[in-house]
C-alpha cells in the first residue's frame, strides 16, 4: 500500500477552518503518539496526528535522554525486573501487564535499531539498547511517523472532542497556532496521547503537558483511576530546568548555614529535602564523584549540565542551589483507564497511550521515572494505534455521521463573566505546588484545597468562552483544575500510604486497600474502588 493511498483527506469546509477524514485520530506527537500513529498506518487506517507543538521536537522525550525498559527475554531476568519494584509500587502492578510491555519494548527497541537508531555498544560489542537520546529517538519517530503515510498537524493544539449521536467519539477540533485557523478530523477512532499534567512546573520539555487530553476525555465520560499516585517532586537546580535526578546520588545537602541536611543523601532523602525546603534554602555539591564518574556523566546526559555551564558554577565543588519540582501525572502512575488489551478506555471510540492512560499495570503506585514510561510509550502507543484501526475499520464506510463538539468549559457561550486563564492557572497552581498541600498530605488540608479547587471549577465553568487568542491557555488552565481534584479526592479516598501517595495522617500501608480508586466527572467529582487485578482473576477463576 502505498503512503498517498492511506493518508488522510483534507477538505475545507467553513472560511478559516481545514477539515479531514481519516480513520484514525492521534492527539499527541510523542512516543506514545507516534508509535499509535504508525501501528494504525500499519494496519492500513488512514491517519492523522495533531501536536500540540512540532511532532519530534516537543514533550518530556524529546527534551533529554531516558532510560528504557528493556530486558533480556531469559526468565530468571524478567522475573527479577518484575519483582524489583513491586514493593516499592505497594504490589498494584499487574504481572501480566508487564510481561506483555516487557515482550513489545523488546520488539520494538529492536526494531528501532533496524530502522537506524545509533544505539551504543559495550567492550563486547553488544549493542546497549536500555537508553534512549530524546533528540535522535523522536528524530526518527518523526521520519518514520510521515513515512508511514500519517498527516501530521504541528502547532495544532486540540481543544475538544467530537461525538456522534451515540456519544462515540468520532474526531476533534483545534487550531492551528501558525496558521491562525482552525482544524476538524472526522475520523472513526481516536487515541489520547497527550502526556501527564506537569502543572507548568517548569521541568524541562513539561510545559506542554497540562492534562489537555484528560479534560477532553472527562468531557465524553471517561474514566481515570490511580489519580492519587500524582505528586512525585524532581530535584533540580533552582535555575534550571533539568529534572534528571540520578546524578543527586553522588551529592551532598546542605543547609544555607552549611550544615548538612539529615537524610537527603538516604532512600527516600527527598522527603527529608523537602521538609528542610520548607524551613529555607537548600544547597547542593556533587562532590561524591570522582574523575571517572564525573567523565561519564557528561557523556550520558550533557544536559544536566547546561544549567551549570551557563552560571559557571562547577557542581563538583561549587555549592548550588536547588529545589523540587512538581511533575505531576507525567512522573505519577495515574491517567485514563484502560478496559482491553487494546488500550480502549471507557468511551466507545475513544483509546488512551503513553502517560495520559495511567501506568498502574506496570508501576502500581509508584513512578516508573524514565525507563518504565518509555517502554509503556512504545507498548500501549502501539496497541492502541491498532486497536483503534481495528474498531475503525468494524465501522466500515458508515455513512457521513452528525457530530457535535464535546467541549464545554471555556468554549461555550454562557453570558455570565470573562473568562481570565492568567488568573485561573494561578489559583490552581497555588493549591498544587506546595509541598505541605501535595508532598505530605493531610485530610484536613487536602479537605480545604478541594473547597477552593472545586469554588474555581464552578467560576470556570459558569464563565464566558474565552477570547480566540485565550482559548487554548483557558482550556489548560481549566484541564489542570479538573486534574487537580480528581488527584485529591483520589487521595482522600486512599486512607494510608501507598507507593509515592503520602498521608501525614496514615502513615502506614494498609493491606486492605490494595486496590485501585477510580474517579471521574466535572461538576460532580466521584472516586470508586476497584479490586486489584491479583483479585479480580481469583473472583473470576471461582
Amino acid at each position: 500500500m502505498t503512503n498517498q493511498s492511506i493518508r488522510a483527506e483534507r477538505t475545507f469546509s467553513a472560511a478559516g477552518s481545514v477539515e479531514f477524514d481519516a480513520d484514525v485520530l492521534v492527539i499527541g506527537g510523542g512516543p506514545a503518539g507516534t508509535w499509535a500513529a504508525i501501528g494504525a498506518a500499519e494496519r492500513g487506517a488512514r491517519v492523522v496526528l495533531a501536536d500540540k507543538g512540532f511532532c519530534g521536537t516537543s514533550g518530556a522525550t524529546a527534551a533529554a535522554g531516558t532510560g528504557v525498559w528493556y530486558v533480556d527475554p531469559d526468565p530468571a531476568l524478567r522475573e527479577a525486573a518484575m519483582a524489583n519494584r513491586e514493593k516499592m509500587g505497594g504490589y498494584l502492578q499487574d504481572r501480566r501487564w508487564m510481561a506483555r510491555v516487557l515482550d513489545r519494548t523488546y520488539d520494538r527497541s529492536n526494531q528501532l535499531a533496524d530502522w537506524g537508531y545509533p544505539y551504543p555498544v559495550d567492550g563486547n560489542g553488544k549493542a546497549q539498547r536500555n537508553s534512549l537520546q530524546g533528540p535522535e529517538y523522536m528524530r526518527l519517530m518523526r521520519k518514520r511517523t510521515k513515512q508511514a503515510g500519517v498527516t501530521i498537524l504541528d502547532h495544532s493544539p486540540a481543544l475538544e472532542l467530537l461525538v456522534d449521536e451515540d456519544g462515540a467519539v468520532a474526531g476533534a477540533t483545534g487550531e492551528r497556532r501558525q496558521k491562525h485557523d482552525r482544524w476538524t478530523v472526522r475520523a472513526k477512532a481516536v487515541v489520547i496521547a497527550t502526556g501527564g499534567c506537569a502543572f507548568l512546573s517548569k521541568t524541562l520539555g513539561s510545559n506542554v503537558l497540562t492534562g489537555d487530553g484528560y479534560l477532553m476525555a472527562a468531557e465524553v465520560g471517561a474514566e481515570f483511576t490511580s489519580m492519587e499516585f500524582s505528586n512525585p517532586y524532581a530535584i533540580s537546580t533552582a535555575f534550571g530546568s533539568v529534572t534528571k535526578t540520578l546524578f543527586f546520588g553522588w551529592a551532598t545537602f546542605t543547609y544555607e548555614d552549611g550544615s548538612v541536611v539529615p537524610g537527603a543523601a538516604s532512600k527516600g532523602g527527598r522527603s527529608a529535602i523537602a521538609r528542610a525546603l520548607l524551613q529555607g534554602p537548600v544547597y547542593a555539591r556533587l562532590d561524591k564523584a570522582d574523575g571517572d564518574v564525573q567523565q561519564h556523566m557528561r557523556a550520558s546526559q550533557p544536559n544536566f549540565f547546561l544549567p551549570f555551564d551557563r552560571t559557571g558554577i562547577d557542581p563538583f565543588t561549587d555549592r548550588f542551589q536547588v529545589t523540587l519540582r512538581l511533575e505531576g501525572t507525567v512522573r505519577g502512575t495515574g491517567g485514563l483507564r484502560i478496559v482491553n488489551d487494546d488500550c480502549a478506555t471507557s468511551v466507545s471510540g475513544l483509546y488512551a497511550a503513553g502517560d495520559a492512560a495511567t501506568r498502574e499495570l506496570i508501576c502500581g503506585g509508584f513512578t516508573g521515572g524514565g525507563s518504565h514510561n518509555a517502554a509503556w510509550a512504545m507498548s500501549s502507543g502501539g496497541w492502541a494505534g491498532q486497536g483503534a484501526a481495528d474498531y475503525a475499520r468494524q465501522i466500515g464506510p458508515a455513512t457521513r455521521r452528525s457530530l457535535s463538539g464535546a467541549g464545554t468549559v471555556a468554549l461555550r457561550e454562557n453570558a455570565n463573566r470573562p473568562f481570565n486563564p492568567a488568573d485561573l492557572t494561578r489559583a490552581v497552581r497555588d493549591e498544587v505546588v506546595p509541598y505541605e498541600l501535595n508532598y505530605f498530605r493531610e485530610a484536613g488540608r487536602l479537605g480545604g484545597s478541594l473547597r477552593r479547587l472545586d469554588a474555581l471549577w464552578a467560576e470556570a465553568s459558569s464563565a464566558d468562552a474565552a477570547n480566540a487568542s485565550d482559548v487554548l491557555r483557558a482550556r489548560e488552565g481549566a484541564a489542570m483544575l479538573a486534574t487537580a481534584r480528581w488527584m485529591y479526592r483520589s487521595a482522600l479516598a486512599r486512607q494510608e500510604s501507598r507507593g509515592m501517595h503520602r498521608r501525614d495522617d496514615f502513615p502506614d500501608q494498609d493491606d486492605r486497600q490494595r486496590h485501585y480508586i477510580t474517579s471521574g466527572g466535572l461538576d460532580e467529582v466521584w472516586t470508586a474502588f476497584r479490586p486489584h487485578a491479583a483479585a479480580a482473576y481469583a473472583e473470576a477463576a471461582e
